[in-house]
């Protein structure tokens, strides 16, 4: 999972929906505290044809332990997911749920921005950005509304789950042919239909 260890100098809003306090966790390895919260989806939660609503609930299960190097989160969350079908393009809804682990550690390595990991922040852990890359990665590029979506006709566009498996298209009904369309069902003059008609030769009629 991609990550990063945080480097921003701006202090964390100990009131953010995401943000948890540690300072209750005693720093003795084996320490541990389990929450659970109801929170808004941030910003940005899409790829492809889906994404998390901005706003929407995100339920998580959160279990902070300490550990020698810092605060390990062991965390399930549950979102709803949005979208459009990649065969019919019909809206999408459904739910994922995601596990996830990471360490935080109490020191953050001073001046090294490319290191990998995350850091606490004094006594604040920031959860965003572990759970937008846990959610981000498990987001379906090409939802379907049912596995078996036959999608939408290549000629007309109809929806082929809506008109049944006797829709198809007769070639005569392509504009290219329908010249040839009306010569054939062209009426004689005692109401039947006309012979094909023929070109003259040079040499006579054939």
């Amino acid at each position: 999972m991609p990550h990063f260890r945080r480097t921003s100098t701006a202090r964390l809003d100990p009131r953010g929906p995401l943000v948890f306090d540690t300072r209750n966790l005693p720093r003795r390895p084996g320490s541990a505290r389990t929450e659970t919260r109801t929170v808004p989806a941030p910003a940005g939660l899409r790829t492809g044809m889906a994404g998390v609503p901005e706003g929407s609930d995100l339920r998580l299960d959160v279990t902070l332990e300490s550990v020698s190097d810092g605060v390990l989160v062991t965390a399930k969350a549950a979102a709803p997911v949005t979208g459009e079908c990649a065969r019919c393009l019909e809206p999408v809804t459904q739910t994922i749920e995601v596990s996830f682990r990471e360490l935080f550690s109490y020191e953050q390595g001073a001046g090294d921005e490319d290191e990998d990991g995350y850091a606490l922040d004094g006594d604040l852990l920031d959860l965003e950005p572990v759970l937008r890359d846990a959610l981000v990665l498990a987001l379906p590029l090409a939802p379907l509304c049912r596995q078996d979506c036959p999608g939408l006709c290549a000629e007309c566009g109809a929806l082929l789950a809506q008109v049944g498996p006797d829709h198809g298209h007769d070639r005569a009904n392509d504009p290219r042919w329908a010249g040839l369309r009306q010569q054939m069902t062209q009426a004689g003059p005692d109401g039947s239909p006309a012979p094909e008609t023929r070109e003259e030769s040079g040499r006579g009629r054939p």
